[in-house]
């Protein structure tokens, strides 16, 4: 691979990443359509919820599995078609791939084999929680999904200690656990706001401290799917930190 050059092959074989809707399929865009009815082969990481978004919009581009659990062993036999010419679009169950979900393997596969790599623009589900959560937006940490066991805690150490705005994805079966455990951490008084089910039907956020917001969701049981958005350590920026 050229250092510092974007060098391409003699070829026209691409990768193209389509964002699909998180929720509300209005949000798809004319562009992806169009891509997702020119590719030769749509990689979805599960064919079963992407061949229900194809059939609502009248796409017969054949589907190919490409999952957390394949991917490794899939890749090489897709770059091997990406080579010979193939326009290939890669979709995930919702969202941008390789935003915590498959793609990042790909992705690099097809920069390291000069293979062009196009990414559409698109929906994410942490973008829209970060800008209405009313939390500074110019310098900001994405953590993606947490530990669920194994490296948890170390995790939320880390977060800790960010004196940025924080952005998680959780599960409704964790989140009361992740904020009883900020709680725990003595970040009770942080603001926080808690974003569900974006774009979608009952769409909500709750805003307030850890404390406040812990309150409200052991009253109201999380159900759908989270994005969380915590305030950054203030006393760092306040001069209050001294280093260990």
């Amino acid at each position: 691979m050229t250092t510092g050059i974007y060098y391409l092959r003699n070829m026209s074989g691409k990768l193209i990443v389509v964002p699909t809707p998180i929720g509300n399929l209005e949000d798809i865009t004319y562009r992806a359509i169009r891509i997702l009815n020119e590719a030769e082969v749509i990689l979805a990481e599960d064919t079963r919820t992407s061949r229900n978004l194809l059939r609502h919009f009248t796409i017969s581009t054949p589907l190919q599995a490409f999952h957390m659990h394949n991917e490794h062993k899939a890749v090489s036999n897709i770059i091997d078609k990406l080579q010979r010419g193939a326009i290939i679009a890669l979709v995930s169950d919702a969202g941008t791939p390789g935003i915590s979900d498959p793609g990042f393997l790909l992705v690099r596969a097809c920069v390291e084999n000069n293979i062009p790599v196009e990414c559409l623009p698109g929906a994410t589900a942490f973008v829209p929680a970060l800008v209405t959560s009313g939390l500074p937006t110019d310098t900001f940490v994405f953590e993606g999904f947490l530990p669920h066991l194994k490296g948890r805690q170390k995790k939320l150490a880390k977060i800790l200690e960010y004196d940025c705005t924080v952005v998680v994805y959780e599960s409704p079966y964790r989140v009361v656990k992740l904020l009883e455990q900020l709680t725990e951490a003595g970040a009770e008084d942080r603001k926080i706001a808690v974003a569900r089910e974006i774009s979608k039907k009952f769409e909500s956020v709750v805003r307030g401290t850890v404390a406040e917001v812990l309150a409200h969701f052991r009253q109201q049981e999380p159900k759908g799917e989270f994005v969380i958005v915590l305030e950054g350590r203030q006393d760092i920026k306040k001069g209050k930190h001294v280093p260990e």
